[in-house]
């Protein structure tokens, strides 16, 4: 497991927002939606660099704060007609700790 890290619990992000995690790669958001299923994207729209983490997070999408791109939280995809990806990061939870992968 040592390419994993513990980022918190699940309850340190509320439903339907968001945490960053500053890693040496970069800062990472971490989402959960309203079924606390737990997401993790680069925090930055592939559109103008917004801070995903600050978008309004519904289903298993986040609003950008700057244009109001959608991304997929599962795929890092913009949503159509927007075109583009977010850098996407394993996640996983257990006994309900939040586990990053740095890879």
């Amino acid at each position: 497991m040592s390419d994993w890290i513990e980022v918190g619990r699940i309850e340190d992000i509320p439903r339907l927002g968001a945490r960053v995690v500053r890693t040496p790669q970069g800062n990472i958001a971490v989402f959960r939606n309203a079924e606390d299923q737990v997401f993790a994207l680069d925090d930055h729209c592939p559109h103008k660099g917004g801070p995903l983490s600050q978008g309004i997070v519904y289903d298993c999408k986040v609003a950008c704060p700057l244009h109001n791109w959608r991304i997929d939280l599962a795929s890092g995809h913009a949503v159509a007609p927007d075109e583009g990806q977010a850098a996407v990061h394993a996640v996983r939870l257990q006994d309900g700790r939040i586990f990053l992968s740095l890879r």
